[in-house]
């Protein structure tokens, strides 16, 4: 059975659907995405059933990453029982899914994405890139990079 991870923003047009694309990058690289599903979602619905940011799609098609999602918000009805791992992108994604949270097992499932970096360890949160320039979308997958490298390293050990 696959263990699914789900990588949580704010309106899962940026941040969160990267997120689930780099993963998805280096579980193929690793030969590990027979063992994993990776999916993301929005605390807030406003993007229902849009693609990713033009922007971010972009940025991310550089460096080889193919996002493909639709945003869809999170629904604690179902996500916390079908997901194995839930990554907040910042602490107000962190403390909304935790207000969500029905069970201390549905607590135990919500971590803070970067909490998994080893580069870009000083910062508390992936910062939202929606309102910036290029530079934020490239550091959005830098630092998701190191915090996929890092996930990885934890849930392969």
């Amino acid at each position: 059975m696959k263990k699914k991870i789900l990588f949580v923003c704010l309106g899962n047009i940026c941040r969160s659907p990267s997120a689930e694309a780099v993963m998805n990058g280096f579980l193929k690289v690793n030969m590990l995405d027979d063992e994993f599903e990776c999916d993301s979602a929005g605390t807030g619905g406003w993007h229902v059933g849009e693609r990713a940011d033009s922007r971010m799609r972009t940025h991310a098609a550089r460096r080889d990453y193919d996002l493909t999602s639709i945003a869809r918000q999170f629904n604690p009805k179902n996500d916390f029982d079908e997901f194995d791992l839930i990554l907040g992108m910042d602490s107000q994604n962190v403390s909304d899914l935790k207000g969500m949270a029905r069970t201390s097992e549905d607590l135990s499932k919500i971590k803070s994405m970067t909490d998994y970096c080893s580069r870009y360890e000083h910062y508390d949160s992936v910062p939202d890139p929606y309102y910036g320039g290029a530079d934020g979308f490239e550091l959005v997958l830098d630092i998701l990079e190191d915090a996929c490298d890092g996930l990885l390293k934890q849930i392969d050990k």
